[in-house]
Order: C-alpha cells, then structure tokens, then sequence
C-alpha cells in the first residue's frame, strides 16, 4: 500500500481524529489521552501506533512515560491536508467533550506544578532543587562577563579561577602556599585552561605589574591577610584605571574556633572597616552588602564589598 493511500486510511476513522485534535492542541501521554477520552489504554496505543507509522504523529521518551504530538513536519500527503482534518475534527459530536477534559488535565497539570512552589515559598533559594548549583549559575554569569585580564588574590587551589579562565582573557591566581600553587598549576596544564598562571605571592604584594589587570577579586581570602588593608592597596596598585576590586569575607563574627579550625587570621571584617580601608586605598563607587547568611550556627555572614580604581580626571 502507498504511503498515500495509508496516511488517507489512517485519517477514515474518528477516533485517530479525535487524537489528532487533541495532539495539535497539547503533548500527551497515553494514560492522559485515556483519561480525556475515556478509551482503553490498548485501543489508544494501538491507534497511535497506526498514526506514527503513517508519519502523522511523533513521540518522545520522558522517563518511563512516552508524550506524543503531532510530527513538525509531516511527509506526502499528510502536509497538505492536516489543517483541514484538525478543523475537520472538531465537528465530531466527541469533541467537544474531549476538550472540556483536555483543558480540566492542563488545569491540573499546572496545579500540580504550583504545589511544590506553594510549599518551598519563603525558602526556594534554600531548598534543594536539581541543576541549582552554585557552580552552574557561576558559568551562566561567567557568560555576562567581558574578555578581562583578572587577579584572583588568595585563589587557593584555583576553583573561581578555573571557572573564570573559561571566559576571560587571562586570569593571575595569586597565593602563598608553593604546594597549593603548585597543585593549582598542574590542575590548570591538564585541563588545558593556559590562559590561567598561577604564582606565588602574597596578598600584601602579589608579583603583577602596575595597571595590568581589568578586575581583581578576593574571594574569602582577605581574613587570611596579616595586614587586610596593605592588601587593598595592592589591588588598587595593579588595577587599570576604571578596574574594579570585588570582595567576598565574612562578616566580623566570635567564632574563636575559626583561628584553629580554618587557619583564619581575622575573625572577619565590619562593614566599616572595609570601607575605611577601600577609600584609603583610593577606590570610588564603593558597594556593600551582606549576600549570605548561614542557617546553622555559628550563623556566618557573608559580605560583599567592591570599588572602583579612578580613571585620571575623574572627580
């Protein structure tokens, strides 16, 4: 039998009509086709089976469920008369109730939906959810970024900077542990990122020219600093004019422990130190805010600060 003559035997029968009408109007699974129109699961399955042989309808796998809709781009005949069956189908008498129950399934479908968010309001940025990481919303903003030469001052073994050397230009990671750099660098070479150098230095002198680097981040580093302020001036001294220093720490805390536990010299800084410290060093524009703040005891708070290195003449 012709491809033609199949596709026309395919559409002499109201009930794949009926499913035509309802796949052009929404995706469906077979349990909720059966649901709509009140057929046996088999006559559905075997109907639908007709239809995708015919090249009217395609499927798709979702997990253990299969959904199916009318194909894209039907073949032969099937292209040029679809439209007038779909309109053709609504003048069975069928129809009208399948789409009274196909609008109650999509209207519970979306309740559905709204049921977990309704629950997790107030606390959805602290619930878990699949793909929410941290580590992918920092490629999606990586993505926002332009080309820049950056510092990452204190990068440890290089996690932000291997994230950043994904899209800028050059990324310096800058820390005073040889093993640490050492590890980093080795990291780097495998990965193939050779825009990312690591180099051992300190925060209060980190070995980068004058005016060299468009952004310069310390990321949970500056409470490890002997002299937090020397620190910010360094920054300030290898920023270009119009460079920006963006700063995450903690908030000033009384977690003693944190001396022995995590190696920190400063039990972190207040809003007003930083600020002190980033004017003296000569930055403008400068922000603060608290980001984060944790839900178990001891309670850290994360702040971040930034400031920008003036450009000659500006006020």
């Amino acid at each position: 039998m012709t491809s033609i003559l199949k596709s026309l035997r395919a559409l002499a029968d109201a009930t794949r009509l009926r499913i035509l009408a309802l796949l052009a109007a929404e995706e469906l699974s077979v349990n909720e086709l059966q649901e709509i129109t009140r057929l046996g699961q088999s006559r559905i399955s075997t109907h639908l089976g007709l239809l995708a042989e015919c090249g009217l309808v395609q499927s798709r796998r979702d997990g253990k469920r299969t959904f199916y809709r009318l194909r894209a781009r039907p073949r032969g005949v099937a292209a040029e008369i679809m439209p007038l069956v779909v309109a053709g189908a609504k003048e069975l008498p069928e129809c009208a109730d399948d789409e009274v129950n196909l609008k109650r399934l999509l209207a519970r479908r979306r309740e559905q939906a709204q049921v977990y968010f309704n629950q997790v309001a107030g606390r959805f940025d602290r619930v878990y959810g699949p793909g929410r990481s941290w580590q992918a919303f920092g490629h999606l903003l990586l993505r926002i970024l332009p080309p820049l030469t950056v510092a990452d001052l204190g990068s440890g073994e290089g996690l932000l900077s291997e994230l950043l050397a994904r899209r800028c230009k050059k990324v310096i990671a800058v820390d005073n542990s040889e093993k640490i750099v050492a590890f980093g660098a080795a990291k780097a070479k495998k990965n193939g990122l050779k825009n990312l150098e690591f180099r051992l230095g300190d925060l209060a002198a980190p070995p980068i020219p004058a005016a060299s680097v468009d952004l310069v981040i310390l990321s949970q580093a500056l409470h490890h600093a002997e002299q937090p302020d020397a620190a910010l001036r360094s920054a300030y001294r290898i920023l270009k004019p119009g460079g920006r220093v963006w700063i995450l720490d903690l908030l000033k805390h009384s977690f003693a422990q944190a001396h022995e536990l995590y190696g920190d010299r400063w039990l972190g800084f207040a809003e007003s130190d930083l600020q002190r410290w980033l004017e003296r060093a000569g930055f403008r524009k400068i922000e603060i805010t608290i980001v984060a703040r944790e839900d178990e005891p001891p309670h850290f708070q994360t702040l971040l600060a930034g400031g920008e290195k003036r450009r000659p003449g500006a006020a």
